[in-house]
């Protein structure tokens, strides 16, 4: 299905203007009164088409703030509605920089009721912070104001969004980089004899892959240095090849890589291997197969070996499968020398398995 998607977009439209009101003589202003009519209005300037000013009060505006002046933007246009923003800030006479004392964000200005003023209170600076700055120099006190005036917002037509070609991400195949080390076999400097065959293999592959190959080949107890070999006890060198080509590949080798065709007895030997190498993905592999594969005839010896190796999810999955087989699977199993094994070596898992039967036959 073909996927149309379009777009537009909102910028938002301004006019920004800045009006400098210099108040020349400011003690001889002082004493106007604090009503209404008591202040002086600056010269009227535009800003975004609209017209405004500044009312100066120099003894306040009405009793609620003595002791300061009051400064307010007044909206002139008649019966007009302007959404803007407005900065209020007093000049340093010394440096002729500015600094602001109040901000209005954006708001509509009314010119039909006291919106039309910012700010909306009276105490705009206290007197004595001004006469004891350099605000006032000279008798003289600079009001700027910088107003911004936002018009309705521009949105452009719906039009189709560009499409960029998609470039596809290229499957992994560092595991493939890897594993030709081992086909190739260049550069091996590590030897292991296992069931009396010589295997060759590269000592930093396999300490990236097992802390406790890295630890006999790379630590103070390093079984061996370049040239000597590592003798493996206890395993099959078709075991231990399967195990160089998941650290090689991290994969096991295909069904005609491998010596023979039993995968339920080569995930039961890979799995001791991962045990003994600390190799928690391929432990994890094998316990998959083996739960895949459980049936009467390998539930009891896979059972032994989950208990032996803590692989608690394989165990749990074990005596599950005990627990809802019928009774003529359970007589199969029982009949198995895995089950017979089991029951010499370990009766205390035979026990919970035939207790989580009982009790799940009584529910």
């Amino acid at each position: 299905m073909e996927e149309c998607k379009t777009m537009s977009i909102c910028t938002a439209v301004a006019a920004q203007g800045t009006h400098v009101f210099d108040i020349m003589g400011y003690s001889k202003h002082r004493g106007m009164g604090n009503d209404e009519d008591s202040h002086i209005l600056s010269g009227i300037f535009t800003v975004g088409g609209y017209d405004w000013a500044i009312r100066f009060y120099p003894d306040g505006h009405g009793s609620a703030c003595p002791n300061h002046i009051t400064v307010f933007l007044e909206l002139l246009s008649n019966s007009a509605k302007v959404r803007a923003s407005c900065d209020l800030r007093l000049v340093d006479q010394c440096t002729g920089l500015s600094s602001s004392v109040h901000k209005t964000g954006p708001r509509i200005f009314n010119s039909d009721d006291v919106s039309k003023f910012a700010p909306q209170f009276a105490g705009f600076k206290r007197r004595s912070e001004i006469e004891e700055s350099a605000y006032l120099r000279f008798d003289r006190l600079t009001i700027e104001c910088i107003i911004t005036v936002f018009k309705k917002p521009h949105v452009t037509q719906a039009n189709p969004v560009p499409q960029i070609p998609k470039i596809d991400m290229p499957p992994s195949d560092m595991a493939e980089n890897v594993g030709r080390l081992l086909e190739e076999r260049e550069g091996f400097d590590v030897r292991f004899i296992v069931g009396g065959e010589t295997i060759e293999a590269h000592r930093f592959v396999l300490a990236m892959r097992s802390p406790v190959l890295k630890a006999e080949l790379y630590g103070p107890m390093r079984e061996a240095r370049p040239g000597q070999c590592i003798t493996i006890k206890d395993m099959q060198p078709a075991v231990f090849r399967a195990l160089l080509h998941f650290i090689y590949t991290d994969s096991l080798p295909g069904r005609e890589d491998r010596e023979g065709d039993d995968d339920t007895e080569m995930a039961r030997l890979l799995l001791v291997a991962a045990d003994r190498y600390a190799m928690e993905r391929l432990k994890m592999i094998c316990q998959s197969i083996l739960c895949e594969n459980l049936n009467a005839e390998t539930v009891s010896t896979t059972l032994a070996l989950a208990d032996q190796h803590n692989c608690v999810k394989l165990k749990d999955a074990c005596l599950e499968f005990i627990k809802i087989s019928n009774d003529n699977v359970m007589d199969a199993v029982v009949a198995t020398q895995g089950f017979k094994d089991l029951n010499v070596t370990c009766p205390s898992l035979i026990a919970e398995a035939l207790e989580k039967r009982r009790k799940s036959c009584q529910a």
